[in-house]
């Protein structure tokens, strides 16, 4: 259940409600917005029956208690009253009005490529930079990524540019690594059930962009967004990053629909990723601008020097000799929608300003 609490209300009379929930055996998380605190009471459902015996409903500084009906109870966007949550990430900020484009190599392959596309991503305006350095690959004898190297590239390019960096985690045991490196922990389509990991990552606490799998529901991607929420981690955006069906015509059906509907459904920021769904460069630009008109709070897309020469993913991937145009278009289409956009390209106005 929710507790809504006054605007009024005292830290002392916060911390009293999350002890007595905390007494009856559930969890208690608490989210600040900017005019009122909502807690929300997680348990099994002996706990929640416990709760409910606890007449917070006339506790001092409580306003009301409201059941949360859906099976993801912090995810959904009852649990935020309303109120969209925003995600500050090393000065860049994530959901409601803002619009933040993540765009670097599917792979880190060489120094040289990945400090060329974080200079490029840098320029251009984009908010952060994307690089693999841990590939889940379809064949065992399919390049696996650099690992740790290329986890030590990530880290020069990322001084040398100032962006935040977005890295795939697949396995706990790289997860200190991993976390000496990354701002968000990226966790992808194969791994989004993989609930070990998923709550090993809530606890860690970083930022998290989950993907969503290839033939899961919107609920069961709100259910795995889940297990990292209950571990105290509340800094999450859902990534719709294509679907399977039984068309064959490009790689996967990227689902926008499924773009407002998760804003109906949760307060997470929602990423798209059309390069994964599309599978061809081609149509990265199309469903880019598709995706920011829909309203998603962010983009990542897949960006190389030479896309014809890349390791993995080649073929999806824009150049960076374009890539300036491409986000100066996408960021016009996220400014029609509402959202605010910064950082904007080196030397040019903002997308949508005067």
């Amino acid at each position: 259940m929710m507790i809504v609490m006054k605007e009024t209300a005292s830290d002392q009379e916060i911390e009293a409600v999350i002890s007595k929930i905390e007494r009856a055996g559930a969890r208690a998380h608490s989210s600040r917005g900017e005019r009122v605190t909502v807690i929300g009471a997680i348990g099994d459902v002996e706990q929640d029956e416990n709760v409910a015996t606890l007449g917070l409903e006339g506790q001092p500084g409580v306003d009301r208690v409201v059941p949360i009906l859906k099976p993801y109870k912090l995810a959904s966007s009852q649990f935020r009253h309303g109120e969209p949550t925003v995600l500050e990430i090393g000065g860049r900020k994530v959901g409601g009005e803002h619009f933040a484009l993540i765009a670097g190599p599917c792979t880190v392959e060489s120094r040289e490529q990945v400090l060329a596309s974080a200079d490029v991503v840098k320029a251009a305006g984009a908010a952060m930079l994307r690089g693999g350095a841990y590939k889940p690959r379809t064949s065992p004898y399919s390049f696996q990524g650099l690992g740790e190297e290329g986890l030590k590239l990530l880290a020069e390019a990322k001084a040398q540019t100032g962006l935040p960096v977005v890295t795939e985690l697949m396995d706990a045991r790289d997860l200190p690594a991993v976390l000496e490196v990354a701002d968000v922990i990226q966790l992808g389509a194969r791994n989004m059930q993989n609930f070990p990991l998923l709550a090993e990552v809530g606890r860690a606490g970083r930022p998290v962009l989950l993907k969503r799998g290839l033939a899961a529901t919107l609920e069961e991607l709100l259910m795995a967004a889940e297990y990292i929420l209950k571990e105290g981690n509340p800094n999450v955006m859902l990534c719709e990053r294509g679907i399977r069906t039984f068309e064959n015509a490009y790689r996967s059906t990227l689902d926008l629909q499924a773009v407002p509907v998760l804003k109906e459904l949760s307060h997470l920021p929602v990423i798209v990723d059309p390069s994964h769904a599309a599978g061809r460069r081609t149509l990265v630009r199309a469903m880019s601008l598709a995706a920011a008109a829909a309203g998603a709070d962010g983009i990542i897309v897949e960006v190389h020097p030479n896309p014809d020469e890349a390791i993995c993913d080649g073929p999806q991937a824009l150049p960076t000799d374009t890539f300036a145009e491409y986000v100066d278009v996408v960021h016009q289409a996220a400014a029609l929608a509402g959202k605010n956009i910064a950082p904007t390209r080196i030397g040019a106005p903002l997308a949508g300003a005067a």
